[in-house]
């Protein structure tokens, strides 16, 4: 399944799968001419591949000349890409192309502020969580990437995490453990969320590889840190931002997730001005 393109497909469906009644009225399909989408603030650029092929979907004759690359800092005025071809087709494309560029966009500068703003003495790694927007996953994923984060799980098919919820299931975090460990590949890790230092105890002795303290304090957080003592990798994770990574970071954690990454984050300001030739 080519999820970017039934992404698209279903962007221009809701746009204008019953037509565009302004354009095809007005405008002759013979008509050609230019487009250039520009930067009103300074951003991190995310989406300009997807931009593309948004323009190339009802035209894959439209000529794109692309500026920037996706990680790029945009200043306010940057010309990020340059469309020429049939005025029907960039004028359909337009809102289409600026909605996925400026939430992308949105999301790899928020991203870099979150990563800009942290200590890198501490080597910590940043990175996401499946709080995504459905449908958008690859894409938004992508966007983290180009803001200088990290991915974590693609979704659930690639990475065991035992949650809370699982823990209540099985019945414990040993139970839980036990059940799973003979039923994946070797190559696997297995996280396993905790709350209390209790459980972080249970996990140690299920050897588990990778502990997720889950919306600890930082005294406790520290706690668990000196307790688990590099017998497993350590991620924290619960309501993180630019304010308190580096508190948290200083308490020894290898990894932080912020789900804000990808569901805060402030569409980015982008405009397209074409002009008849």
């Amino acid at each position: 399944m080519d999820v970017l393109t039934e992404l698209i497909s279903l962007s221009f469906f809701e746009d204008s799968g019953f037509g565009d009644i302004t354009t095809e009225n007005l405008i002759d399909r013979n008509a050609v001419g230019r487009g250039v989408i520009l930067a009103k603030e300074p951003a991190i650029l995310s989406g300009v591949d997807v931009a593309s092929k948004v323009f190339k979907t009802l035209d894959s004759n439209i000529d794109i000349k692309l500026f920037f690359s996706d990680g790029d800092s945009l200043k306010k005025d940057d010309v990020i890409l340059e469309v020429r071809g049939e005025l029907v087709s960039m004028l359909k494309s337009e809102r289409v192309a600026l909605n996925f560029l400026q939430r992308l966009s949105g999301i790899a500068t928020y991203t870099r502020a979150i990563v800009d703003n942290l200590d890198n003495k501490t080597k910590v790694r940043i990175v996401d969580t499946r709080k995504t927007t459905p449908g958008w996953r690859m894409i938004e994923k992508a966007a983290v990437r180009a803001g200088g984060a990290y991915n974590h799980r693609m979704s659930l098919f690639d990475g065991v995490l035992i949650k809370d919820n699982h823990i209540a299931a099985a019945g414990s975090i040993k139970k839980a453990v036990e059940k799973i460990r003979p039923k994946i590949s070797h190559l696997l890790k297995i996280e396993v969320e905790v709350s209390t230092l209790e459980q972080v105890k249970e996990a140690i002795e299920a050897r588990v590889e990778v502990i997720m303290l889950d919306n600890m304090d930082l005294p406790l957080m520290k706690k668990a840190v000196q307790y688990i003592d590099k017998r497993a990798i350590v991620e924290a994770s619960g309501n993180m931002d630019k304010q308190t990574i580096n508190k948290v970071a200083l308490t020894g954690v290898d990894v932080i997730s912020i789900g804000a990454l990808t569901h805060q984050a402030r569409a980015v300001d982008l405009s397209m001005q074409i002009n008849a030739e």
